[in-house]
């Protein structure tokens, strides 16, 4: 018998779980989403991705501010659901809520837990340079990602990997764990595994203070710090003639020199330890563009000292 299920997702990253519980044959009695913000260059309101993509299914979509008043917690009452999938929402469910629901609240989460509680799991992995990640469906409660874990798989991170692709992996991955746990749940076979206390790591949220690339460390830190915040925030360097350029993509080079100085004609940069050569680039303003693409309007000449 499909599950009566609440389904609470804001990204991207969220909807492809929410199309496989459809798939299914689970029933979303409601779709929560946060509200509405501004977003773009023109800054104007727009309704996240899950909000849209419940819509093209016919689902009713909420976008409360918060659920902490007693009105939202009727409100959810009011949906008689059997559980909650919860995938990258954006907004603490009291324990009010949490209580709502006869089997639980499950959250996917976006790493191997408890390695990487907390908000920026997929960019704090890369950037530790970590060789394997994964998802896992957790049984929510009170605590930051504290809770039992149902359900986890596993993934290499590839060398070269970006946040951007490990994201659309993760993604994948997920959803089939979500739909392979809620088959689980249906049959009353979900088996819970508390989270062991050694191994616990936060991924803090992403501060624009540490966006800026440090030349100065080793070349495999320079490199899993561009790839970790790519495409998002992106890590970045100052050019005298370009002003800000972030670094969408990067692999391990070969030379030796000071750090940040432009090593050849292929766009190598010397570290504090080794060189990383940049494949992919973003001026303010522009599209990303390969290397020798970007090289074509904005010449960085061998020798030259980036910052």
């Amino acid at each position: 018998m499909a599950l009566r299920l609440v389904f609470m997702g804001t990204p991207e990253f969220a909807a492809p779980t929410l199309d496989a519980i459809l798939g299914a044959g689970h029933k979303l009695t409601a779709v929560y989403a946060r509200a509405p913000r501004p977003a773009g260059r023109g800054m104007a309101v727009q309704a996240s991705p899950i909000a849209h993509e419940a819509e093209r299914f016919g689902l009713p979509v909420f976008t409360p501010k918060t659920l902490r008043e007693i009105s939202a917690v009727g409100a959810m009452r009011a949906h008689h659901a059997d559980a909650a999938v919860v995938v990258a929402y954006g907004l603490i469910l009291p324990k009010e809520i949490l209580e709502l629901f006869p089997l639980g609240c499950f959250n996917l989460h976006a790493s191997l837990l408890p390695r990487w509680r907390g908000a920026a799991p997929i960019q704090r992995a890369i950037m530790a340079g970590d060789r394997e990640t994964g998802v896992a469906v957790m049984k929510m409660e009170e605590g930051l990602d504290t809770g039992p874990v149902a359900m986890t798989e596993r993934t290499p991170i590839g060398l070269d990997m970006t946040a951007g692709d490990l994201h659309d992996e993760l993604a994948r991955l997920g959803a089939g764990l979500m739909v392979r746990a809620l088959k689980a749940l249906e049959k009353r076979e979900l088996r819970l595994t508390p989270q062991s206390s050694a191994g616990v790591t936060y991924a803090n949220k992403i501060e624009k203070a540490e966006t800026r690339i440090d030349w100065t460390q080793a070349s495999n830190k320079v490199h899993d710090h561009c790839r970790g915040l790519s495409p998002f925030p992106g890590a970045w360097f100052e050019h005298a003639n370009a002003g800000r350029i972030k670094v969408l993509r990067s692999t391990k080079g070969s030379g030796a020199g000071e750090p940040g100085r432009v090593l050849d004609d292929d766009l190598t940069v010397a570290c504090g330890e080794g060189a990383i050569r940049l494949l992919e680039l973003q001026r303010a303003g522009r599209q990303p563009m390969r290397a020798e693409e970007f090289l074509r309007g904005t010449p960085i000449a061998r020798g030259t000292k980036l910052h």
